[in-house]
């Protein structure tokens, strides 16, 4: 029987069980995926925590990416999928749907197929984070040659998706990082430059960046108080997408900043994208050709077999690596 991960009581990563399960059918508008990779996202360490944006109905199954083969079909659903390669989308509830495992069911209008190019570890490290950065960056914010864009979390897989996505439209990408340790490998995966916020000014660095205009865009899945310091970096007229809450605490306005400068500081969430189907048509259409010319490539971090699963959602909370953490299943 297939194995699929599941937890029952909210807490860390090692809560999470690889149990046995039967074979699960596909109903109506569904898919079978086969999974042979499956990549690893902060949404579902907040999830299992209890701290995303819907509570887990315990118990829960969990997981937004997977890449594999799709070997069932159920009512409604085109037969020519059985036999493609597909990654998933997140563009569904993990209250619904869970793709950590040796299977994984999941609606049709979530399923992609994804560039020969890529190995299966690759293509489950692509849709969330190339997708988030997109909506924001491109279909929000309209970066564009000239532009000076702040990216904080700069070595999160959505964070070095943000950088490839404004380098490809000719923008100054400036990733944020806490200390320097990380620098040299941002550099070299194509930042322009690098702020580490623990040990420097982040508005001054901003400032002599930008030659005193500050950010145009501005790219945060942190929140918290570092907001403050993100505002007085930004430029007039200014937009601040947040699209996360890693600081784990409550996030102060800048009030004063967003009135002197003009500041939209706008939340932000992937499924603004993935739930019009015109947008996320576009959006898959943008990051497929980019991948599949070579343009876009998804830097993996590190990879677990399936059964260091705890293993692997603990390396992704320590904030070690640099890209996407990856469970090989298949």
């Amino acid at each position: 029987m297939p194995k699929i991960v599941r937890f029952y009581q909210l807490g860390g990563p090692e809560n999470l069980k690889l149990e046995e399960v039967p074979d699960q059918q596909p109903g109506k508008g569904e898919v079978r995926l086969r999974v042979q990779a499956a990549g690893l996202n902060r949404a579902e360490s907040m999830f299992y925590r209890g701290r995303y944006l819907e509570n887990p109905k315990l118990p829960s199954r969990l997981g937004y990416e997977a890449a594999g083969v799709v070997d069932a079909v159920g009512e409604g659903v085109d037969k020519a999928w059985i036999g493609k390669r597909a990654s998933t989308i997140p563009a569904f509830s993990m209250n619904m749907y869970g793709t950590l495992g040796e299977q994984a069911v999941v609606p049709e209008y979530a399923l992609g197929e994804y560039p020969a190019s890529l190995t299966p570890t690759q293509a489950s490290a692509i849709w969330m984070q190339y997708l988030t950065a997109y909506g924001a960056l491109v279909h929000y914010g309209g970066v564009k040659t000239g532009d000076f864009v702040s990216i904080p979390a700069a070595s999160s897989s959505v964070g070095l998706a943000a950088i490839q996505i404004v380098r490809d439209a000719g923008a100054t990408a400036i990733a944020v990082t806490r200390t320097s340790a990380k620098r040299a490998e941002l550099m070299a995966l194509g930042a322009h430059h690098v702020i580490a916020s623990e040990e420097e000014d982040y508005a001054a660095c901003m400032k002599e960046i930008t030659g005193g205009k500050g950010a145009r865009l501005t790219f945060d899945p942190v929140a918290g108080p570092f907001l403050q310091k993100l505002a007085a970096g930004a430029a007039q007229g200014g937009t601040i997408f947040e699209y996360g809450a890693l600081a784990a605490e409550p996030t102060p306005f800048p009030l004063f900043e967003a009135l002197s400068l003009g500041l939209n500081i706008r939340g932000y969430v992937l499924m603004e994208i993935t739930r019009d189907p015109a947008l996320m048509k576009a959006a898959t259409k943008y990051v497929f050709d980019r991948l599949a010319n070579g343009r876009f490539v998804p830097k993996i971090a590190k990879t677990f077999n399936f059964a260091q699963t705890v293993e692997a959602y603990q390396y992704l909370e320590s904030n070690q690596q640099v890209g996407k953490v990856v469970i090989t299943v298949a």
